[in-house]
């Protein structure tokens, strides 16, 4: 014991006086390799060239620390004799590969005392290389080694070759921290067979004899801090909430030792902490007990938090590259931290919906308060290395250039931020064809859509990396309003609103309500990712087509505008349409320069039909193409009118003063023939609802152009033929996208045989009676029908049919032009009817006379 100074400060020591290894303390391993002989631990193993032998025994030991150990190696150290005496190691079988730590090696090529440290499977790493050729002897190599690690992590490395302890130090004393942790000490041999028996130690000891010191504070969250000690703490004290306490004078509702790593307690505080603080520690021991008294201390800050929704925000998109102005020819995004906090980004994903794949950012990823990142393609992050923080994961997705839906989740799959760009934002023709980067104008409303982005004025075609060109106040003061509902399910309701809501509050039960005695609504559930949408449960099932109001008391959108009460909505369970339900009401196949093509359908039924997945195709003359008319729901009831068309803005813009913008579908149309075609609607199935062959010579001859002019139904429950067609009015812009027909026209009342209307007609395409129609009502079928046009001195004008055969119901319809295609003279007209019957050889003639006229 004199000879061993610190022993009350020892973790462990071991002079095998009592002949025993295996207790007091226990040395595990090869023991049966191993013996004491003349109370020395002596090596016993096989004669077996190349064999290793280990023995550790716990210890915990590692920072602050004295190891001290005698050894005789009796033979001639080399390559394949050495013994390596372990100090700290990570596990307790020290020949494992995956061991790590320090040992002291005792011979070697050089016949040597060193240092090493093991990491892992790799190669030992010198930390103090010895002085060569120290254990020279080839029978004899008697030494005593200490080694001190200080609580800095310095290393000293001493040896005495007299196995006493006159030590003489090596000179070198590295820096060496890499590990702070211990399991185990111990030995581990490598000989040849004749140096089995070779091996002898003594008087190991492992000491210490300073006290804990605070390493760090490293908050975890709001309100859990670990405390980090340089070595392993004894519960007893460390556990004491009460040695703990912030500069606020807060101490922690409990602490913990953790089993995992017991150099780490973890605090956990009832109320957030302050970002930045300052823990105080007293009275803490560790495992030999030596007692910090204190005030240990650790300043530390808030952790990175993770971001929620309005922390982090897509602030600029670059969708279109080219043609470069003074950006990379690289698609990205940038991403903004709104917050005031700092913002741990791991994990964050950034995806388009219906995509499998998603941009997932680095956990290291950290955004400060204010500041700004670019995101892009992995391979075209050097691209913006000098324009600030970039990230570059890997499936960075396509940014369409027309427009997509981009959406930032966090790690636990929650929706952070969304936006639907589209290129009508740019506000700019030219800068919409490239090189020029949307950026949202006021980050602080962010929920806003097209009102709060614009085209990019930096010279270079955007500002990635800082400040938006274009920043400005832009709050939101407009509430939503509840654009319509549909029925999805007999149980299942949608309400389309203007703007994203607020989800909670878009979630509460008591804003909606269906008129007595109506089903209650049990759920509401905000459909993400931008919560402009809201899916209403009901308690009973709805009847297909009965039409019900539902009523929303206030609509709350992200930026806390509320709504004013009662909004309603009218709407009914859709029902699978029939042929002819659901019919072509006005084709423009021949657009302007410029413009754009539409089709409009008119619901003609007494029914709710919805259109989702219903498709348009074409025919006659060119290569069918089919498309799906949209793959959302929308519903068209009885009477109402929808206008599908490629791009809305264009067909507003064509025709300002005849464009409904509530009866206008956004869609994709086949390809229109400007000559002739059809146009045939087909349901989610396949089956056709209706089908219009159009032709340019159904547009009244007298236009001056074709260009522009919409074919318009006359009579709603007429046939899908030409004959039913005509050309819009000037009056109302030549077309009426969602709006009632310039040309529509009423069936005659009663059941007379034939009626014409109007007796006088001026037929100068002003949308007013452009046209005189001939109606009729037979007794019976099967009759062919001639009409012919003279006029007032029984001179001909216009064949208008011959020998047609024709149902019992319908009309013919004269628009002034005589058979050679020019417009008749102002003046009385004849109109001689001729009805045949082939079956009987019945005959009957009619005369009708009407005015032609002229507005002056």
């Amino acid at each position: 014991m004199l000879l061993l100074p610190g022993f009350a400060h020892a973790q462990l020591r071991d002079d095998f006086a009592d002949g025993n290894f295996t207790a007091n303390p226990a040395w595990t391993g090869d023991a049966a390799s191993f013996q004491v002989t003349a109370q020395q631990l002596q090596s016993n193993g096989p004669a077996t060239t190349g064999t290793q032998l280990q023995l550790s025994t716990p210890c915990q030991a590692n920072t602050g620390t004295v190891w001290e150990f005698w050894a005789n190696l009796k033979l001639a150290t080399s390559s394949t004799n050495l013994a390596d005496v372990w100090l700290i190691a990570s596990q307790t079988d020290l020949k494992s590969p995956a061991n790590s730590g320090y040992f002291v090696r005792l011979g070697g090529t050089d016949d040597e005392v060193s240092l090493f440290r093991k990491d892992s499977t790799r190669s030992p790493v010198l930390v103090i290389d010895g002085l060569n050729n120290t254990l020279a002897s080839t029978t004899n190599n008697l030494v005593r080694v200490r080694v001190t690690r200080s609580t800095a992590n310095r290393w000293t490395l001493e040896r005495d070759l007299t196995g006493g302890r006159t030590f003489v130090a090596e000179a070198a004393q590295p820096t060496d921290a890499t590990y702070q942790r211990s399991v185990a000490v111990g030995m581990s041999l490598l000989y040849s067979s004749a140096n089995s028996r070779n091996f002898y130690f003594d008087d190991f000891a492992v000491t210490d004899a300073t006290a804990p010191l605070l390493l760090r504070a490293q908050p975890l969250d709001a309100r859990r801090v670990n405390v980090l000690f340089n070595e392993p703490v004894a519960a007893a004290s460390a556990a004491l909430r009460a040695n703990y306490r912030l500069q606020s004078g807060a101490v922690p509702a409990t602490a913990q030792v953790l089993a995992t790593n017991p150099a780490v307690v973890q605090l956990t505080f009832a109320a957030d902490v302050a970002p930045t603080n300052v823990l105080e520690a007293r009275n803490i021991a560790d495992l030999y007990g030596n007692v910090a008294a204190g005030p240990l201390t650790a300043t530390f800050s808030a952790p990175p938090a993770l971001p929620q929704v309005g922390d982090l925000l897509i602030t600029e998109i670059f969708a279109d590259e080219t043609p470069q102005v003074g950006l990379p020819l690289s698609e990205y995004v940038e991403i903004y931290n709104r917050s005031a906090r700092v913002l741990n980004l791991g994990g964050v994903r950034f995806t388009k919906p219906g995509s499998t794949t998603a941009a997932v950012l680095p956990d290291t990823a950290r955004l400060l308060p204010g500041q700004y990142a670019i995101v892009c393609g992995s391979t075209r992050v050097l691209q913006f290395v000098t324009y600030g923080k970039v990230y570059g994961p890997t499936n960075f997705p396509t940014l369409n250039n027309g427009g997509d839906q981009l959406v930032l989740r966090s790690r636990d799959g929650r929706t952070l931020f969304e936006v639907s760009y589209s290129d009508t934002w740019y506000r700019d023709a030219r800068k919409k064809d490239g090189g020029w980067s949307l950026e949202m104008i006021d980050a602080n409303n962010y929920c806003a859509g097209a009102s709060n982005w614009t085209a990019s004025t930096d010279p270079t075609g955007g500002t990635p990396g800082r400040a938006n060109s274009v920043r400005a106040a832009n709050a939101d003061a407009l509430p939503p309003s509840l654009l319509r509902a549909v029925a999805l399910a007999p149980n299942t309701v949608r309400l389309y609103f203007s703007e994203k809501l607020d989800s909670a509050a878009a979630a509460t039960l008591s804003r909606y309500a269906l008129p007595a005695p109506g089903p209650a609504v049990t759920r509401a559930a905000p459909v993400a990712p931008d919560f402009r949408q809201v899916d209403l449960t009901l308690a009973a099932p709805l009847q297909p087509s009965r039409a019900t109001t539902l009523t929303v008391q206030t609509a709350t959108d992200c930026a806390g505008n509320a709504s004013g009460p009662l909004q309603s909505a009218r709407f009914a369970l859709p029902e699978p349409a029939a042929p002819g339900d659901v019919v072509v009401n006005e084709v423009l196949f021949n657009p302007r320069v410029g413009g754009t093509t539409f089709v409009e359908l008119l619901n003609r039924s007494q029914k709710y039909v919805n259109l989702q997945n219903n498709q348009f195709t074409n025919g006659l003359g060119i290569s069918t193409s089919t498309r799906v008319i949209t793959t959302a729901p929308y519903v068209l009831g009885p009477g109402e009118l929808v206008a599908i068309t490629p791009n809305a803005d264009v067909l507003s813009a064509q025709y300002p003063t005849s464009f409904n913008p509530e009866a206008v579908l956004v869609g994709p149309l086949p390809t229109l023939d400007d000559k002739a075609s059809s146009v045939i609607l087909l349901d989610a199935r396949g089956n056709t609802l209706d089908q219009f062959a159009y032709n340019k010579t159904m547009h009244l001859s007298l236009l001056a152009t074709q260009e522009g002019v919409s074919l318009e139904r006359i009579r709603a429950n007429g046939p899908s033929l030409g004959s039913n067609f005509h050309s819009a009015a000037g009056a109302v812009g030549y077309a009426t996208p969602g709006r009632t027909n310039s040309q529509a026209q009423d069936a005659p009342g009663g059941n007379q045989e034939l009626t014409v209307e109007p007796e006088v007609f001026t037929p100068d395409d002003d949308g007013q009676q452009d046209f005189v129609t001939l109606s009729y009502h037979l007794d019976q079928p099967g009759y062919a029908a001639s009409v012919t046009v003279y006029d007032a001195l029984g001179r001909l004008t216009r064949r208008l049919v011959r020998n047609e055969t024709v149902p019992t119901d319908g009309f013919f319809r004269w628009d002034g032009l005589d058979d050679r295609g020019r417009k008749a003279t102002v003046g009385y007209y004849v109109l001689l009817v001729e009805l045949f019957r082939a079956g009987s050889g019945e005959k009957r003639e009619y005369k009708k006379t009407v005015v032609l006229g002229a507005r002056f």
